[in-house]
């Protein structure tokens, strides 16, 4: 497989990881790197930017929300620098009106954390008219709803009044969800 991997990958096997959890950095950089690709990572929107101007990569893969801003900004960057690159969007916060802004901003594919080397290996590699195959294991309807409010929680600074608040959820029921571990 990993032969077959590498010869999908082409001449050029330069790719970029941005993400600002390190280490799931690590492990996505160690897992491609195995995989063939000639990996560089960066964990802001500015390092990325920088390495893109520098040596605009074949392939990347792109946290849409980061520290220091948008994901898509270094999108947009390689875009221009290199318009036959595979980019992927990945984020922790699935949402249509993200995955279609990315989409037009020039995205080949947009997954949700968790993804795995391989779901993402298969994003980059898959042709233009073929879509991807479907995730073997994707996230129970239990797990996405967890991981939402997971996400506006650490977005409101882990105010539990707010997050119900925005949410429109009574508090103590938003406790009690926050109590239990996640689904699987």
């Amino acid at each position: 497989m990993a032969e077959a991997v590498q010869s999908a990958i082409g001449p050029d096997p330069s790719l970029l990881l941005v993400d600002d959890d390190e280490p799931f950095l690590r492990r996505l950089a160690k897992a491609m790197e195995k995989r063939g690709f000639a990996v560089e990572t960066a964990d802001s929107v500015a390092s990325g930017q920088a390495i893109v101007s520098a040596r605009p990569p074949a392939y990347a893969v792109v946290d849409l929300r980061l520290e220091d801003g948008n994901g898509l900004d270094v999108v947009e960057v390689l875009r221009e620098k290199r318009p036959d690159s595979r980019i992927v969007v990945l984020t922790g916060y699935g949402a249509i009106a993200t995955a279609v802004a990315a989409v037009k901003i020039g995205a080949t594919d947009y997954l949700s954390k968790p993804a795995d080397a391989t779901d993402i290996t298969n994003a980059l590699l898959a042709g233009d008219d073929a879509l991807p195959p479907p995730p073997d294991n994707p996230m129970s309807a239990d797990r996405v709803r967890w991981e939402h409010i997971q996400r506006v929680y650490e977005l409101c600074d882990r105010n539990v009044s707010e997050t119900a608040r925005r949410l429109n959820m009574h508090r103590r029921t938003l406790q009690r969800i926050l109590a239990k571990r996640s689904p699987k």
